[in-house]
């Protein structure tokens, strides 16, 4: 008896120890704790979204976030729709980019606006899993010598802008142009700079800078800037620093790639990616 009472004392404190033991930080999170009425979110019922102001094709349409268009447009409410949120139950803030990146609590709960995964960015916020390799680019216009340039010493000679505090802006600081690198707050900004030859051309990321050359007068797809280094630059949805929500949004991410929905989003809006000469 004295034997029986022992082990059945042990077997409870080994039922106890497991069902009060933390599930790890990498398992994948349930879906029952993935869903809207679990989620600790700023507000209750509502997901809310952050992106730039202003914010351009092809990642939104229209300067207009809520209205499903553009490939960061359409993931969010594709992220929201499989946590259980309606179109109606998102909302939507604008946050400058570099804002969005420093440290302290957040206006929003995910935000999308092409912010590059890199570790001294991680120090200071979360990142989703990525939801898009990174190819950086060079866009000009016919008039400027930059139409003219086959190779990264080409380039070297010339004035180059980017977005400040963006991937696009250390791509081009790394070109080791002779000109300092011109920096503006936004990529319309730039856009603007380079339609009024203050800058020869515009680095920024590969889907941005064929928008920029659609939609700029005389505009011409330079070519694409080779990888620096073995990891590839990806885009990650960014969220506070220990954000109870990450877990859930990487695993909506996974998700959405393992069943062919960010391929499909990406045919939708960034059709022209990859169709650039990469220069050397």
């Amino acid at each position: 008896m004295r034997i029986a009472w022992k082990l059945g004392a042990l077997l409870a404190v080994l039922v106890a120890l497991t069902s009060c033991a933390p599930i790890a930080r990498d398992a994948a999170p349930r879906v029952e704790d993935c869903s809207e009425d679990q989620l600790a979110t700023l507000y209750k019922g509502v997901f809310t979204f952050g992106t730039d102001q202003p914010v351009y094709p092809p990642w939104y349409i229209g300067d207009n976030p809520t209205n499903g268009e553009g490939f960061e447009s359409a993931l969010a409410y594709a992220v929201a729709a499989r946590m259980g949120y309606t179109g109606e139950d998102v909302r939507w803030v604008r946050v400058p980019f570099s804002e969005a990146l420093s440290n302290g609590p957040k206006s929003f709960d995910a935000n999308l606006s092409q912010f590059s995964i890199t570790d001294q960015r991680r120090a200071v916020v979360d990142f989703s899993s990525p939801y898009f390799d990174v190819t950086q680019a060079v866009v000009t216009v016919k008039s400027s010598p930059a139409a003219h340039a086959a190779s990264l010493e080409d380039l070297k000679p010339l004035k180059l802008g980017a977005q400040v505090g963006t991937t696009s802006y250390t791509a081009a600081m790394a070109m080791r142009s002779a000109n300092p690198v011109e920096v503006y707050n936004t990529n319309g900004d730039a856009k603007l700079a380079l339609r009024e030859g203050e800058i020869d051309a515009l680095v920024a990321d590969l889907p941005t800078a064929f928008a920029v050359a659609d939609e700029i007068r005389d505009g011409v797809m330079v070519g694409q800037l080779p990888a620096t280094t073995d990891d590839a630059e990806q885009f990650g949805i960014v969220l506070d620093k220990g954000s109870p929500l990450t877990r859930c949004v990487s695993s909506v991410i996974d998700a959405l790639r393992a069943d062919g929905t960010l391929a499909a989003l990406q045919t939708t809006w960034l059709t022209d990616a990859g169709k650039a000469p990469v220069l050397t």
